[in-house]
């Protein structure tokens, strides 16, 4: 009878302990179905106040300045100093072509120069003769005006004949038409020298013009030695041989500047909103994964890249579909020592820090 009581006893308590897990679990059920809800809220709202801080453009890629070297004189290529990737500084030589043509018409330039310096010399001591030739004229004149003047009373007189006297008229006549005509060429002479006898040669325009003819051809000789304007890596430079003739602004070889490298991205106008030069930029590069480059923001484009295309939409036509268009940014690299090489095509993603953060009272109309 005891063992029977105490069976029949102990059932109701092993139930009482399977039915306590069963009422926990009820009650923590909504609990976490609320708190999941909760949390699927927070992180929710967490993103949507984040969203639009960041702008990622995968629609970018690496420039670089170029230059199709050339030189604006005509000549052989005497030699090439450089070699296919070989990176130059400022200054360096590039290549040069045979001087002897230029040095020939710069020696002729200051042959001419010292010619023309001779020459205005000349015409300043020509026109001090001509001054000494009206005042020898003029002295001649003042004989026969007194030889006139005394034919005047001998010819009433019967002194000197009719003849003597229109003679010595004559002469006088003479001698004022020839003083007239040396005056004359005395001021032509003085209106070539810049209406100042002793003017200084060097600063006449015949002078002047020689001396350009001169610089002229010392800029050509220069020419001939074509040098990098800046810093780059020189590229296709098998196109350029000694010996073969190179004109006039032809391009010789290229020049891919290591120094003025920047990112150009295309994000779509609708990207655009928050995005204003100086925001920050973290540029990631393709061909190097896991490197990052820091860069800002330098300026948007006034305009889509549809505008310059040689071809640009006609919007105006009836079966019209609306495209976003991309307008392209320029990303400033801010380039550290150590970090690999950039090269002009490589393609990249910028990811942009606009600063820009929501606000709940943006949900409100």
């Amino acid at each position: 009878m005891s063992q029977t009581a105490t069976t029949s006893g102990t059932m109701p308590r092993a139930a009482v302990a399977e039915t306590r897990p069963r009422h926990r679990a009820r009650r923590l059920r909504p609990i976490l179905m609320l708190g999941g809800v909760a949390a699927v809220v927070i992180v929710s709202g967490a993103y949507w106040l984040q969203g639009g801080r960041y702008v990622s453009i995968d629609d970018a890629y690496v420039h670089a300045a170029k230059l199709a070297v050339s030189t604006d004189v005509s000549g052989i290529v005497q030699t090439v100093a450089v070699k296919e990737g070989q990176q130059v500084a400022p200054g360096d030589v590039l290549f040069r072509l045979d001087p002897h043509p230029f040095e020939i018409a710069l020696a002729g330039a200051r042959a001419n120069l010292a010619q023309v310096a001779l020459s205005m010399e000349a015409m300043k001591g020509d026109y001090q003769r001509m001054l000494t030739d009206v005042t020898a004229r003029q002295a001649q004149m003042q004989s026969d005006q007194a030889n006139f003047d005394r034919f005047a009373n001998l010819v009433k007189s019967g002194g000197v004949t009719r003849a003597e006297y229109d003679d010595a008229r004559f002469r006088l006549a003479v001698d004022r038409a020839a003083i007239e005509g040396l005056k004359m060429q005395a001021q032509v002479q003085l209106a070539r020298l810049g209406g100042n006898a002793e003017v200084d040669v060097t600063k006449t325009p015949q002078y002047l013009q020689a001396r350009s003819q001169v610089d002229e051809a010392q800029r050509q000789l220069d020419h001939t030695v074509v040098r990098a304007p800046f810093a780059g890596i020189a590229t296709q430079v098998e196109s350029l041989q000694p010996g073969m003739y190179l004109g006039a602004a032809s391009a010789a070889f290229g020049l891919v500047s290591t120094d003025n490298v920047w990112i150009e991205g295309n994000p779509k106008e609708t990207e655009l909103t928050w995005v204003k030069p100086g925001n920050k930029v973290q540029i990631s590069v393709d061909t190097y994964p896991g490197q990052t480059w820091q860069g800002r923001v330098q300026s948007i484009a006034p305009a889509s890249g549809a505008e310059f295309s040689v071809l640009p939409p006609q919007n105006a036509s009836g079966n019209w579909v609306k495209v976003v268009q991309r307008i392209p940014l320029r990303v400033q690299i801010d380039r550290k020592a150590g970090q690999p090489e950039l090269r002009a095509g490589m393609s990249v993603v910028i990811d942009i820090d606009t600063g820009h953060t929501r606000h709940l009272s943006d949900l409100l109309p």
